[in-house]
């Protein structure tokens, strides 16, 4: 741990669905979700207005769906727009110090101590991250983030997350246990669901419930590794240091389980909780994946792995969990398992699955209304446009909603919703007001596929 709060942990707020309101200016003060938009699809970012109603990242889109309002936008993600915004973000932490580490496209930890001439004093550090924050808005066309700064990367990490959105927080030396004290155990690195759960048996739900456990208990419950890293992290000692790391080549994620599990409903429920922690970490680097793997391990510690690799990269929750079920299939588990993961590798920036819509569901019909009847409309005109279109497929078709498009005449807009041969757009940018909504044929010659708007 450092003398110096130098350290800082970067985090674009709610960035996709931010990201969407920029460029969509109907879509700005409203409850936005990005991710899987069809019936088995995950939650990769919501907005702060869908949070009010529940929606959060990691949310099946189905429960989202439930808890936001008519009119909410469910949009597929634009990874060419994301990925634009981050390397802008980046590329302005690098002029802070040389030592960015990326996590994903919307996060990053940056070593204050290796830039430049700064001053690390509390108040020299928070003038040049305030001044960088106010930066970032302007270059970005008004995104926002929030930062925390610390002498360890998980202090700088949690302090991201206290003042949220647009905040800075400062954990100056010597008062980094006062701050973990009443924060809840999740917060500190390394513990999960299944570790929570387990800490809470023993009556530990904050950070002092955990300080107050000596090493040996913690390493009796939870082994030496783990529980001594439990240890020191409880006691803000955090020795990892900021590192200039390559692109993530695979995402994960894993549970061990407190007692060998050899129910198969509760394995394959643990299995869709994985497919989806997996998928919306996946969304959260807006990224597509060929290959997917289950990671088990046997009551008698014996590990092994076993992988299917797609035709076409995916970033569906359904999809991987269709495939994490077929492998888990092949496995003994008569003996019970100790632990249960799944993981995605073979990463690439696009997806090329073609998915469908649902045949009883007409998408261009707003939400709250698909059980109404729309009459006939001609091309160009739309008589109710409450909020983007409904989409029940697996995922994105040809046209999906919020891919950004143009047409020859009405200018660049984006698909608020498409099926049964028709197309409908709302031509807006992020530099107009709230724009008209056109419907066209599918196959309409004078509409076609685009890239990111400049703002």
């Amino acid at each position: 741990m450092r003398s110096t709060a130098s350290i800082m942990h970067l985090d674009l707020d709610a960035f996709f669905a931010a990201v969407e309101q920029r460029d969509k200016p109907s879509l700005r003060g409203k409850p936005v979700c990005v991710g899987g938009i069809g019936a088995r699809g995950v939650v990769a970012t919501a907005s702060y207005e869908a949070r009010r109603f529940g929606a959060r990242s990691a949310m099946p889109t189905a429960e989202a769906r439930r808890r936001c309002p008519p009119g909410t936008a469910f949009l597929y993600p634009r990874g060419d727009a994301y990925r634009a915004s981050s390397r802008i973000v980046m590329d302005l932490l690098r002029q802070v110090s040389p030592l960015v580490e990326q996590v994903s496209v919307d996060e990053a930890y940056v070593d204050l101590a290796a830039g430049e001439g700064l001053d690390l004093t509390p108040d020299g550090v928070r003038a040049t991250v305030n001044d960088l924050l106010r930066e970032i808005t302007a270059a970005t066309g008004g995104l926002t983030a929030s930062a925390g700064i610390g002498t360890s990367k998980m202090l700088a990490k949690i302090g991201s997350d206290l003042d949220k959105p647009a905040g800075l927080v400062l954990v100056p030396p010597g008062q980094e246990l006062e701050l973990l004290a009443p924060l809840s155990v999740r917060v500190v690195s390394g513990i999960g669901p299944a570790t929570e759960a387990r800490l809470r048996s023993f009556g530990v739900e904050t950070v002092a419930d955990l300080q107050r456990m000596e090493r040996p208990d913690l390493v009796s419950i939870f082994g030496s590794a783990h529980g001594g890293s439990l240890y020191e992290l409880a006691r803000a000692r955090d020795d990892r240091e900021v590192v200039v790391e390559r692109e993530a080549k695979s995402v994960s994620a894993e549970e061990t389980f407190e007692h060998d599990v050899v129910d198969h409903d509760v394995l394959d429920a643990e299995l869709v909780s994985l497919a989806r922690r997996t998928a919306a970490r996946l969304g959260k680097s807006a990224a597509f994946a060929r290959t997917v793997t289950i990671k088990v391990r046997q009551h008698d510690f014996a590990t092994s792995t076993r992988s299917e690799t797609l035709l076409h990269p995916t970033g569906d929750a359904g999809v991987i969990l269709d495939v994490a079920r077929r492998l888990l299939a092949g496995v003994d588990v008569s003996n019970g398992l100790r632990l249960l993961g799944v993981g995605v590798s073979g990463l690439s920036t696009h997806a090329q699955e073609q998915l469908r819509f649902d045949e009883d569901h007409d998408p261009l019909l707003p939400i709250g209304e698909a059980d109404a009847e729309v009459p006939a409309t001609p091309a160009g005109d739309v008589r109710r446009t409450p909020g983007p279109a409904a989409y029940t497929g697996d995922g994105p078709p040809d046209w999906w909603p919020g891919q950004d498009v143009e047409h020859t005449e009405q200018g660049t807009g984006w698909v608020w919703g498409s099926g049964l041969g028709r197309v409908t757009v709302r031509f807006e940018g992020p530099t107009t007001g709230p724009g008209p909504v056109r419907t066209f044929r599918a196959d309409d010659p004078a509409l076609r596929k685009t890239g990111p708007p400049q703002w």
